[in-house]
C-alpha cells in the first residue's frame, strides 16, 4: 500500500471519529491531531511548481478556502499574547480532514454556502467580501444555540462544527500549546481542550 493511501486512510479514520459526535468535541486524540498537523507541514514543505510554505487546498475551492480562513480567524484571532487560529493552520487542518471524509466535506461545503447565501440576503455580499462588522454580526447570531430557529438552524449547526474543530486545531498546534504554557512531551491518550482555554478563546473572538 502506498504512503498516500495509508495517510488518506488515517485521515478518513480520524474524520469518521469526529463525524460520530456533535462537532467533534473532546474526541480527537493528541496523536491523531499531530498526524494531521504533520501532514499539513509536509504538504507545505514545497513541491514542484509551488513555493515552499504554500498550502493548496485538497477539498475547497479558492473562494470556499478564503471563506474558511476568514472564519477561523474570527473564531480565534491573534492578539497581543498569541498568534491566532489562522497562523496555527486551522484552515489547513480542517481542509485536510474534510478532504478525506464525505460527511465532513458536506458539512463544510454546505455550511460555507449557507454563510454566503445568508450574508447576500442580509448585506448584498458574500461572507468573505462583507465588512468585518457584518461578518461578526451574523456569527454572533449563529454562535449560540439559543438563537436556533428555522431560519438559522443550519448556520448554528455548522458554526458548532467550525468552532469545535478550530479550537481543536489551534490547541494541538505548536502555537496553541505555547498559548497554554505547555512545557514538554508527556504521555496523553486523548486530547481535551481545557475548559479555561475554550473560554479564553471565546472571549478573544467576541463571538
Amino acid at each position: 500500500m502506498s504512503d498516500d493511501c495509508t495517510r488518506r486512510d488515517l485521515l478518513r479514520t480520524i474524520g469518521i471519529s469526529l463525524s460520530l459526535t456533535a462537532g467533534g468535541l473532546d474526541v480527537i486524540t493528541a496523536e491523531a491531531a499531530q498526524h494531521v498537523h504533520r501532514m499539513v507541514r509536509e504538504s507545505k514543505a514545497g513541491h514542484p511548481g509551488r513555493a515552499k510554505g504554500d498550502y493548496k487546498p485538497k477539498l475547497f475551492t479558492a473562494h470556499e478556502y478564503a471563506s474558511l480562513r476568514r472564519l477561523v480567524e474570527l473564531i480565534i484571532p491573534a492578539d497581543e499574547k498569541s498568534k491566532g487560529a489562522l497562523d496555527a493552520g486551522a484552515a489547513e487542518f480542517i481542509d485536510l480532514l474534510a478532504s478525506a471524509n464525505d460527511e465532513l466535506a458536506a458539512i463544510y461545503t454546505g455550511g460555507l454556502a449557507w454563510l454566503d447565501r445568508e450574508m447576500v440576503r442580509r448585506y448584498g455580499a458574500d461572507f468573505v467580501s462583507s465588512k468585518p462588522e457584518q461578518q461578526t454580526a451574523l456569527l454572533d447570531l449563529i454562535a449560540f444555540r439559543r438563537n436556533a430557529s428555522a431560519e438559522l438552524n443550519a448556520g448554528v449547526s455548522f458554526f458548532a462544527w467550525a468552532r469545535n474543530m478550530t479550537v481543536d486545531a489551534f490547541y494541538t498546534s505548536k502555537i496553541g500549546m505555547e498559548d497554554l504554557g505547555y512545557m514538554g512531551n508527556g504521555a496523553m491518550s486523548t486530547f481535551t481542550v481545557p475548559a479555561e482555554a475554550i473560554q479564553y478563546a471565546l472571549k478573544r473572538s467576541s463571538l
